[in-house]
């Protein structure tokens, strides 16, 4: 497995909604209408999720135009992701929610299901996940902390969302909850990927230059900017452990020496990691799937775990990355 050299995720905003509590009905999802006014309500603040936009969410997910995590909560990811299924169907990239475009998407249900919780989800679980590297370097795996994360996660949630949803559970083992139905992985090969810098969007072609995949990403920031220019996909790394260096990356905490981090879905670089022909750089996922494009990274192209692991499914040595805007 290739070591990585990477910088982590800075923490500068939180998720709309998050640490509330809410209570929601999967049938107030399932039945949801999903209209041209819905867009009204996806760029206006709320305190909590809207069933409506839970729905669009899966369906974008499904579609292959992810909108990131899925909270019920509108937002640029989920414009963004509206815009890139009409790139996929070949109607103008505007965001709008037009008739055409909701007669394709409706015709998908449910979007909410049950699930029952089995001895593996509660297999592997860490106490705690502490914030210090030097701490974390200690551990032998950073794995999920609860059975609540690792759903969440797998089933391309917020865990607020999660929890909203089944209100009353403990998330105990043999317990059935409810969750939403993402999409299955694209398939095919990605032969070309742009990354927009502006519009915090990494989008995937095949060798037609046919849009397969287009994903919410945080790329750089103000302070560490991505690279630019076209560079290649140079390997995978899957569970990559991580390597901190302050000399090299940045200050985090009073760490002065090099430390080697352990793999885990909770590691800096998440579950996955795409190298990049440019030195350190690489596309990845993240252990906070909910503030992609919310927060700034340290000069890379982060993703969702899942959204991460897709992508790298269909990559191989040479593809194209161009960064633009």
């Amino acid at each position: 497995m290739k070591t990585v050299i990477l910088s982590t995720v800075l923490l500068l905003l939180l998720p709309a909604g998050l640490g509330t509590a809410q209570t929601l009905q999967p049938d107030s999802i399932n039945s949801a209408s999903i209209t041209p006014s819905l867009l009204e309500r996806m760029t206006t603040v709320s305190d909590r999720p809207d069933p409506a936009i839970v729905r669009l969410q899966v369906l974008l997910d499904r579609a292959g135009a992810s909108p990131g995590v899925i909270d019920g909560y509108g937002g640029e990811n989920v414009v963004k992701a509206v815009a890139a299924f009409r790139t996929m169907r070949d109607l103008p990239a505007d965001g709008r929610l037009d008739p055409d475009l909701l007669e394709r998407l409706s015709k998908q249900t449910p979007v909410v299901q049950p699930y029952v919780i089995s001895g593996d989800d509660a297999k592997g679980l860490v106490a705690k996940m502490p914030n210090d590297y030097s701490e974390q370097a200690k551990m032998n795996h950073l794995g999920y902390t609860s059975v609540v994360e690792r759903l969440a996660e797998r089933f391309h949630m917020d865990i607020d969302l999660l929890r909203a949803l089944n209100a009353t559970s403990t998330f105990s083992v043999g317990e059935t909850v409810s969750v939403v139905i993402p999409g299955a992985p694209r398939q095919g090969m990605v032969k070309r990927i742009e990354a927009h810098r502006r519009t915090g969007q990494l989008m995937a072609f095949g060798a037609d230059g046919t849009l397969i995949a287009a994903y919410p990403a945080t790329i750089g920031s103000r302070e560490t900017p991505p690279p630019s220019g076209t560079h290649k996909v140079k390997g995978v790394a899957r569970m990559p452990p991580y390597i901190y260096n302050p000399k090299i990356n940045f200050q985090q905490s009073d760490n002065r020496e090099v430390l080697t981090l352990p793999a885990g879905p909770n590691n800096p670089v998440g579950s996955v990691w795409i190298d990049l022909s440019k030195p350190t750089y690489g596309i990845h996922g993240t252990p906070e799937p909910s503030l992609i494009d919310k927060a700034g990274s340290h000069g890379c192209v982060r993703l969702t775990n899942w959204d991460a692991e897709e992508l790298a499914a269909m990559v191989e040595p040479g593809v194209i990355v161009e960064f633009v805007d």
